[in-house]
């Protein structure tokens, strides 16, 4: 009995540090997304350079097209800018920005000081789209495809290496 007492805190402590020693070593960005293959959520928002008017996702209907999850207050969505301008030259398929809890003024204003690669922006002011998504933190970018349902989710910034063998070929695929 004395034996048991002594095998069984040190079995639980060893499974424990195997859990640990395995999560240590996943990337958190491979968090799979459970909305993959299912119906990208609607939304309709502002725009973010003409408040007055809304734009919606519904207007996407039949299209390929990419959501972008950024603010002006997140250093990784201004080191990816770059890249999403890159995007915007060498896809064919709407990129719509989402600016995620920011200040409408501030999400304009990093646009005009870094360059617009939206085709549309829209300010997602109380996040509740962003929750909608499952977004985790900003970045975070989305593909949807022809037939309304979310194909890939990006979380984290993207790199050059996501967007030319990710990103592009994917939309490739997407929209023939």
């Amino acid at each position: 009995m004395k034996r048991l007492w002594l095998v069984l805190p040190v079995a639980v402590v060893a499974v424990l540090l195997g859990f640990l020693a395995v999560g240590l070593h996943r990337d958190p960005r491979l968090v799979p997304s459970p909305l993959i293959e299912k119906p990208a959520p609607e939304f309709a928002l502002p725009e973010l350079f003409t408040p007055a008017q809304r734009f919606s996702s519904a207007q996407l209907r039949g299209k390929v097209w990419l959501l972008n999850v950024w603010a002006s207050w997140c250093e990784a969505c201004r080191a990816e800018h770059p890249l999403l301008l890159e995007l915007h030259a060498r896809s064919k398929a709407p990129l719509i920005g989402l600016d995620y809890k920011d200040k409408p003024a501030d999400g304009r204003r990093m646009l005009l000081q870094l360059g617009n690669p939206y085709a549309n922006a829209v300010s997602d002011v109380n996040g509740n789209v962003a929750i909608n998504y499952g977004v985790y933190g900003v970045p975070e970018t989305f593909i949807v495809g022809r037939d309304g349902r979310i194909a890939y989710k990006q979380i984290g910034p993207i790199t050059q290496g996501v967007l030319d063998r990710t990103l592009l070929p994917l939309i490739d695929k997407l929209s023939r």
